[in-house]
């Protein structure tokens, strides 16, 4: 069967562009339950606000709607949830990646349960070479699937691996592949896709699709983009290709798309970010929205983070913004200091969201600060800030920045006032990383532990029965570390890989994380 290439072209119902604002600013607060009635909402009551606020208004904003068919999301609730396992970038709508209870007792070792080998690609690209392995942000999925699931497989003439434990692992490669590992023995669960060049970013897997949705991220050829995987067929049917109205040319997709009211979601480098109606091996566009800020068209590598019909996202100008996903207009906008690829992440505190999310120094030149906020997530209000002195790394072929490339981790059990980022602090001359501790109420620093290298992989939390949390991060050096979350004390460090660049996933007592090179690893923390 002949793969379906598409290229983004519009035959537009409607297109409302310009600057922003709508001379509304009140509401934000969510709807409450009708305690006279004793009823839930409903959904239009769960909706927050078609709203702009004036920090929103100096946008350049365009939103393009591919039909003239409802916009409205069907629902507010997680499918994530629903659907189990692990399925897109930090597990949920809000990134805020809580694996739950899943140690018993004190952990005192971190063993290797399997290594899984890719293959290396050796072509240059006017960005290098690439290689394997995995890289930034490079998250594995993880589903446990039913006998049915793999029943409705083998029907369609899709051959899964004997012995298969129904267990598996989907991982996307710089080496340009997308492999597919069984959890519990490490070797192919299926046969890997071949995409044709680099991928960095975290695929999705559709929680009600038998979907899997792949960003490339470094073109070696045409067509270069992002693309649908058809899990039924095991073969592409859609690759979407440059779009020729997106403001910004880099055609990359590092973001992790993300399905919300029964809608995907997917933020783009090109400055765009996609509504996308889903059915069983395809997408077709609902609607596009594109801006600029200050003039410019920033590109997006951070995931969009998602609270009922607001999604929240930032880009590598600086700008965080919330858009209604039911207009895919902006309610919001907030400006933070420089670059910030880190996905924001959310948390509802007594009855109101809030985002924490930091940028990096980059724009700001060789020194200057990681600004480390936390926003009401209803209008973009500045909470808290935490400004951290980094700088960056200059080699002769590479500059390294310095501040926050990790997603922040919001602690949970003995540590739920707390959240804990990997900072690059580049000091005294060194690529020097550090675990931070915050104080979730005011920001202030409550420790920090130093790693031996800078670190973009977002750390992972492990809890045991007493609800006693730990920490278990990477670093570009290839050490791995598990650190108690109330003091910082590192209990386990090794040495293992290259570089630990992508974010790990925890599965029970066990974490699958990739690393550069070719490994990819799965430790049993005990």
């Amino acid at each position: 069967m002949k793969n379906i290439i598409i290229v983004l072209s519009f035959a537009l119902f409607a297109v409302c562009c310009g600057r922003t604002g709508n001379g509304k600013s009140g509401g934000g607060e969510p709807a409450a339950v009708d305690s006279a009635a004793h009823r839930a909402p409903t959904l239009e009551e769960l909706f927050l606000p078609d709203t702009c606020y004036a920090s929103a208004e100096g946008l350049e904003w365009c939103t393009e709607y591919a039909d003239s068919l409802s916009q409205t999301l069907q629902y507010v609730d997680d499918a994530y949830e629903k659907a189990g396992g692990v399925r897109t970038f930090r597990k949920t709508l809000m990134r805020n990646a809580d694996f739950g209870r899943t140690i018993k007792g004190t952990p005192t070792t971190v063993e290797t349960a399997w290594v899984f080998n890719t293959e290396y690609d050796s072509r240059p690209t006017k960005y290098g070479t690439w290689g394997g392995g995995t890289g930034w942000t490079g998250q594995p999925l993880y589903v446990k699937w039913s006998a049915a699931d793999i029943s409705m497989f083998a029907k369609n003439g899709h051959a899964l691996a004997r012995g298969f434990t129904g267990e598996e692992i989907m991982v996307g490669s710089l080496c340009g592949n997308v492999y597919f590992i069984d959890f519990n023995t490490g070797k192919p669960s299926r046969r890997h896709y071949a995409s044709g060049n680099v991928i960095k970013g975290t695929m999705s897997l559709d929680p009600e699709f038998k979907n899997l949705y792949v960003g490339q991220g470094v073109p070696h050829d045409e067509p270069f983009g992002s693309l649908v995987f058809d899990l039924l067929k095991h073969e592409r049917t859609q690759i979407f290709t440059r779009d020729p109205k997106a403001r910004r040319g880099w055609n990359a997709f590092d973001s992790s798309p993300i399905v919300a009211g029964g809608y995907l979601f997917w933020a783009g480098e090109n400055g765009s970010v996609y509504k996308f109606r889903r059915e069983q091996g395809r997408l077709s566009l609902a609607a596009v929205a594109r801006y600029r800020a200050e003039g410019m068209a920033p590109g997006i590598e951070s995931s969009l983070c998602v609270y009922r019909n607001y999604g929240f996202f930032s880009d590598n100008r600086g700008n965080i913004i919330c858009i209604n996903l039911n207009t895919m207009r902006p309610v919001w906008h907030c400006k933070n200091l420089d670059d910030s690829d880190g996905t924001p992440v959310c948390r509802v505190e007594n009855g109101h969201p809030y985002l924490y999310t930091a940028c990096e120094v980059d724009k700001q030149g060789n020194e200057g600060f990681c600004r480390f906020i936390k926003l009401d997530a209803l209008n973009g209000n500045v909470v808290w800030e935490q400004p951290i002195r980094c700088t960056r790394f200059v080699l002769p072929d590479k500059t390294l920045d310095g501040g926050m490339y990790a997603t922040p981790l919001l602690g949970s059990g003995d540590c739920k006032g707390m959240v804990f980022a990997n900072i690059c602090r580049n000091k005294a001359g060194k690529k020097l990383g550090e675990l931070t501790a915050l104080s979730t109420s005011d920001g202030r620093i409550i420790y920090t532990v130093p790693l031996d290298y800078f670190a973009w992989s977002s750390p992972v939390s492990l809890r045991n029965e007493k609800g006693e949390m730990y920490i278990f991060t990477g670093d570009a050096s290839g050490s791995i570390y598990l650190v108690r979350g109330k003091t910082g004390e590192v209990i386990f460090k090794k040495h293992v890989a290259n570089n630990f660049e992508s974010s790990p996933v925890v599965v029970g007592n066990s974490i699958v994380v990739g690393s550069r090179g070719t490994a990819i690893y799965k430790f049993t923390v005990r």
